[in-house]
């Protein structure tokens, strides 16, 4: 019997952000950006940008859960973003850059409340996580130029100087679930 991939869709700032950190975990088979939540069918960039469209942009990582545990993919999504700034990521202003997660699953709902309950226990950040749980949502695929931004354009500034220090972080914090 073959163990199915599963997918989880995280909202953690901007999406080129996300995808270059799954993108080179262990177990995950695909990261695509995107967007969620929102009340306009098949978004561009420029509409999320407006702010109007109430999307989120997101990632949608599909896993195999035979190498990777959604756990697992929790502890780095907490550990790669700020989850207690409502609707922003450092420089990054707006609701489309909440931190969230569309859980796809009853257990998706349940690891995600214990990790967020053990994060606001633990003390490990100044405020209390605002990370909302919202229901699996459509997905809409973001336009192929958002596809590997940050590995096809490492010169760009925002990628040098916002998702090279991420990357970096998680490789040296997580070297024990980098793909090989």
């Amino acid at each position: 019997m073959t163990i199915q991939n599963e997918v989880a869709v995280f909202g953690g700032g901007c999406f080129w952000c996300t995808e270059a950190v799954f993108g080179s975990m262990t177990g995950v088979v695909s990261v695509k950006s995107g967007y969620c939540g929102g009340h306009v069918q098949n978004p561009s960039y420029e509409q999320v940008c407006t702010k109007q469209t109430g999307h989120i942009e997101v990632v949608r990582i599909e896993f195999d859960p035979a190498l990777v545990r959604y756990d697992d993919l929790l502890e780095v999504f907490f550990a790669t973003h700020d989850p207690t700034t409502p609707g922003r990521q450092g420089n990054d202003v707006g609701p489309q850059y909440q931190s969230a997660i569309f859980v796809q699953s009853p257990e998706q709902l349940a690891s995600a409340e214990a990790a967020i309950a053990e994060l606001n226990r633990s003390g490990r950040f100044a405020d209390p996580v605002c990370t909302q749980l919202l229901p699996a949502a459509t997905f809409w695929p973001a336009e192929e130029m958002h596809d590997d931004y940050f590995a096809l354009h490492p010169e760009q500034s925002y990628c040098h100087f916002v998702i090279a220090p991420k990357v970096s972080k998680f490789k040296k914090q997580f070297s024990d679930k980098l793909k090989n």
